[in-house]
């Protein structure tokens, strides 16, 4: 894709400042997803009523996605071409994409539709789905955490090329396509679950475990003990069984229920979570052992499948992906400030700040 993210840059305005760029394909991405969201609350209107999203919607999904996606890929050029490469820019960058890691998968979900007795993806796929793709954003920002670089595979640039071309092939065919056997009796989402399990297990992960471990033998790992190799796992993969406790054994089975909102607090959660390892990556110091989400978690968790919260257990749902969402936003505004404040930068301008 370089060909032609060089030829894009070269008509981006130098005054533009690059986190802009970083920020207005998050903004698009997000707005996508509140549209499909509108259309397909659920997940079952590809499904059941396949006319339901309008034709527009899926080209403009497509259009977005791109978009995001060069934005993504350019604002670290433009950053170096207008010599204002920041720390600033670095966790910018890196804190929106593990919000909008989340936000390309849920959004394609709409795409595939929920399981309807023929055809469709069940909601566990769905969270097992959702599952793997965060795993594998954590392992990219776990190993730079021990080596201090960050290999990104190209899982990304190919998940990003399907993302548009799923979207372009449902506009143009519609969304029955996904819904008739590709080869043998399995479907296109079955093959795309299929290699996305096999990239992890096979590529991804494996080339994460290698990468630290020639870090190790050359002697260059920023942590020598193994527990602080491994600290910055704790939190996310206590977060993972915690919810996964709640949607195996939810009473009200509340993964079923409310699919859109309960993944959505998945990728909040999982985002804030990874934000300040990368926090603690980019300044080299320890992270916490256990994140603040994981108490009210857990004892959301625990009320919610002994059966104290009966009907309350949607309501309190969505309370507490509200107010996920909410300290979520907050964290990035006050540390974005901070870091303004303490480079003397502002974060949408090249401009320097004035010295009160």
């Amino acid at each position: 894709m370089q060909p032609i993210w060089n030829k894009i840059i070269k008509i981006v305005p130098l005054w533009i400042a690059p986190n802009l760029l970083t920020f207005s394909g998050f903004v698009m991405i997000l707005f996508n997803y509140f549209l499909l969201s509108f259309y397909d609350w659920d997940y079952t209107a590809s499904g059941t009523s396949p006319g339901l999203v309008p034709t527009w919607v899926w080209l403009f999904s497509a259009f977005t996605t791109f978009c995001a996606y060069a934005l993504d890929s350019i604002d670290g050029k433009h950053a170096r071409r207008t010599q204002s490469s920041t720390p600033l820019g670095e966790l910018f960058d890196h804190g929106l994409d593990s919000w909008a890691t989340s936000i390309f998968v849920l959004s394609f979900f709409s795409v595939c539709s929920r399981d309807n007795g023929k055809t469709g993806v069940s909601v566990y796929t769905m969270y097992i789905y959702l599952s793997i793709v965060l795993f594998n954003f954590m392992c990219s920002h776990w190993e730079k955490y021990n080596t201090g670089v960050l290999f990104l595979p190209w899982g990304y640039d190919i998940s990003q090329v399907v993302l548009i071309a799923a979207y372009l092939l449902t506009g143009a065919v519609g969304v029955e396509i996904w819904q008739e056997p590709l080869l043998f009796g399995y479907y296109i989402t079955d093959a795309l679950v299929i290699l996305l399990i096999g990239f992890s297990l096979f590529l991804s992960f494996p080339q994460t475990l290698y990468n630290i471990y020639r870090a190790h033998l050359k002697k260059t790992l920023k942590n020598d003990s193994l527990y602080e190799g491994l600290l910055p796992l704790v939190s996310p993969l206590l977060l993972f069984v915690l919810l996964t406790v709640w949607v195996v054994l939810s009473p009200s089975n509340i993964l079923a229920k409310q699919p859109r909102l309960f993944l959505w607090m998945v990728g909040v959660a999982f985002s804030n979570v990874i934000c300040k390892v990368i926090v603690c990556q980019m300044s080299s110091t320890r992270p916490e052992l256990l994140h603040w989400f994981l108490f009210p978690l857990a004892l959301l968790v625990y009320a919610a499948i002994s059966g104290l919260l009966g009907w309350m257990e949607e309501v309190l749902l969505g309370v507490f992906a509200a107010l996920v969402t909410a300290a979520h936003v907050h964290y990035g505004v006050c540390v974005g400030r901070q870091l303004s404040e303490h480079l003397n930068i502002y974060i949408f301008s090249l401009k320097k700040r004035v010295q009160e």
